[in-house]
């Protein structure tokens, strides 16, 4: 019998609707069809909210201080970060690409290890220890100390954004997943508006107190907030839903089966387990890499926004801590179109029209910034480009892990493209810098101008693929039962229908 296809349970002319969509949703994966298809209740579908009140809070403000932490090197810049420690644009480029090699090294054996140790110990351990280092950097005195630190920093971080995607594929079903990853998602939105804010204060009133110049204390003061959330988080992270100290006994056998029913976890325990075949499985899945690819471009997007932002501004003629404020406004408004967006795509599923959209404002946005020498229209652009970016990334992220099963499959996949975002922000750090200077940047944004119409192009490409596997799969559903499926093909179920 399969490891991913329940046996067909015939529904009574006296079945309830509830009962009818047990029945039909147990075509997303599963093995026996047992009690743990439950049906949608919606007396007790309040809990996913519940969730969001205790699940949420935690791994948005873990993904908020770790994105934080990685690019207020940014702010630091405008500060006088390269000035202090004599460093010129190559050298700032060399300390970004530093974070990221032990950053993408880290994200597969952290991932693969997340189950096994538990994320209640995993990720509070993490976070506390690159607070740490981040909070070093303010002590650095060199150029090469500087790297030191970077590399760190990468290396405790490494595990932090593909963990906490797979964390929550534990917690919500795979169409009510992309609104939650969008709303933690969203605080790198979130902390570019607030990195501003606090970079614009520190550096105002904090410069050359206690003889520490403003660049430092911006690195000092956001590693002390980061250490402080790493240490109380050891009593508040929930392992999983049947630790879950916030939901009723019954509360979490309706999550479990929801779960089940889903396909977002497996019928049977065992086949949720390590497996290591499931590894290569995943690297050689077509959906895997064309996804994976289209990352890379979205990374080189993010990360060149993220750490170039307040340079681009001062570029524009907003001197000082006024670069710092002036990004404020785009990245709220950021934030508030990536949430509006993730409800659209988990109520109409449709994450890869959403990735076109944001592929669209994005184009639109570097079109403008190129074409125009007015600083005004090219600020503008931001209030495109930066939202179009938060649009793409999450629903991007939420596509990979709602595809693959089971878990170690699903492990690798979100590890795999977690690492080619992160190997867009290798390109990233040198792209608007020593490969296009300011203060136009303009080879830097035609490639970023191209590499968002490939994210379009191959968002519509992904789309057309999945809907091309689905019918294949319907039409394997006529002619073979159930229970004559191979065991363990997990996404590759016939019962397993992609999400599009």
């Amino acid at each position: 019998m399969s490891a991913d296809a329940p046996v067909d349970k015939p529904a009574s002319p006296t079945t309830s609707t509830d009962e009818k969509l047990a029945v039909q949703s147990s075509n997303f994966g599963g093995d026996d069809h047992s009690e743990s298809d439950v049906a949608e209740n919606s007396a007790l579908e309040g809990v996913w909210t519940k969730m969001d009140f205790y699940v949420l809070p935690l791994v948005t403000l873990f993904w908020l201080l770790s994105f934080l932490d990685r690019t207020n090197i940014g702010n630091a810049k405008v500060a006088g970060l390269l000035t202090s420690l004599k460093m010129d644009a190559k050298q700032y480029s060399i300390a970004l690409t530093v974070t990221y090699v032990p950053y993408i090294v880290a994200e597969l054996p952290s991932n693969l290890l997340l189950k096994k140790v538990g994320p209640h110990r995993l990720l509070p351990t993490l976070l506390t220890l690159w607070g740490i280092v981040a909070t070093a950097q303010g002590a650095v005195t060199s150029y090469h100390g500087l790297l030191a630190a970077r590399f760190f920093l990468g290396l405790c971080e490494g595990g932090v954004f593909p963990g906490l995607v797979l964390y929550l594929s534990y917690f919500y079903p795979r169409q009510k997943l992309q609104l939650r990853v969008a709303m933690f998602f969203s605080a790198a939105a979130f902390s570019g508006a607030f990195s501003g804010i606090m970079a614009y204060g520190i550096q105002k009133h904090l410069t050359g107190a206690h003889g520490r110049l403003g660049w430092q204390w911006i690195f000092i003061i956001e590693g002390v907030i980061t250490i402080f959330i790493g240490v109380i988080s050891f009593f508040l992270w929930p392992a999983s839903v049947a630790s879950a100290y916030f939901l009723t006994e019954e509360e979490k056998q309706y999550v479990t089966g929801r779960l089940k029913v889903d396909g977002a976890i497996q019928r049977r325990e065992e086949a949720d387990g390590f497996r290591a075949g499931e590894i290569l499985k995943a690297f050689t899945s077509l959906h895997v890499l064309l996804i994976g690819a289209v990352l890379f471009f979205s990374g080189t997007t993010l990360f060149a926004l993220a750490y170039f932002t307040p340079s681009i501004l001062a570029s524009l003629g907003y001197v000082g801590s006024k670069a710092q404020l002036m990004s404020v406004p785009p990245y709220s408004v950021a934030f508030v179109v990536s949430v509006i967006t993730a409800i659209v795509s988990d109520r109409f599923r449709a994450r890869g029209y959403i990735t076109f959209i944001g592929s669209l404002l994005c184009i639109a946005g570097f079109a403008m910034f190129l074409k125009s020498t007015n600083h005004h229209v090219q600020y503008g652009s931001l209030f495109l480009s930066i939202p179009g970016t938060y649009i793409i990334a999450p629903t991007l992220s939420t596509w990979a892990a709602n595809n693959s099963a089971p878990y170690t499959r699903r492990a690798t996949t979100i590890a795999i493209v977690f690492s080619c975002t992160n190997s867009g922000g290798i390109l990233s750090t040198w792209l608007l810098s020593t490969i296009s200077p300011p203060p136009r940047y303009t080879e830097g944004t035609r490639i970023l101008l191209a590499f968002n119409v490939s994210i379009g192009v191959g968002a519509l490409l992904l789309l057309a693929y999945l809907k091309r596997e689905n019918k294949k799969k319907a039409e394997v559903r006529k002619s073979v039962s159930r229970e004559e499926e191979e065991e363990g093909l997990g996404d590759k179920s016939a019962w397993f229908e992609y999400s599009l």
